[in-house]
């Protein structure tokens, strides 16, 4: 039992089922409009990316090093610039979201760490809050990646 909500648990963090996956969200919006916030929109694709980015990072590392610290909330959380500095700082959060992506998989499905136990240098949390937490964060932000997409009229449904 326990084997299988591990697996569904790792599943549930890049999966596409019910809506499109990340990789999907990213791939192909075109270079000129990663920088760009439709009217109406509070955010960029690139500062939708990079926030998810650093979410994830911050979760992952919270579940992994006692010693990790959180960056300031929100300014922390958010790129200073709507606009990514170049077309490798762009490359380098899309994987580095990837990376840490699958280093949360990984954690989550390797048995040494127990899903229920209180993490030791939290205030309550356990692992599987934080993959629960942070399924739901980047499903609320692809959600929001995908509608820049279409109002910048860069998406084509897949």
């Amino acid at each position: 039992m326990e084997k299988a909500l591990r697996e569904q648990l790792r599943k549930v963090l890049s999966w596409g089922e019910a809506h499109t996956d990340w990789k999907a969200s990213v791939d192909g919006l075109s270079k000129s409009k990663r920088g760009v916030r439709p009217p109406g929109a509070p955010h960029s694709p690139w500062e939708l990316l990079e926030h998810m980015r650093i979410a994830q990072w911050d979760i992952l590392n919270f579940c992994r090093d006692p010693k990790h610290v959180s960056p300031a909330w929100p300014s922390g959380y958010w790129p200073k610039t709507p606009a990514p500095p170049d077309d490798a700082a762009w490359k380098q959060s899309a994987e580095a979201f990837q990376k840490d992506n699958e280093a949360m998989g990984n954690l989550v499905i390797d048995p040494k760490h127990d899903l229920f136990a209180p993490i030791a240098h939290g205030s309550g949390q356990t692992i599987l809050r934080q993959v629960l937490l942070l399924a739901d964060h980047n499903s609320y932000h692809l959600g929001q990646f995908v509608l820049v997409r279409r109002l910048l009229e860069d998406w084509k449904e897949k």
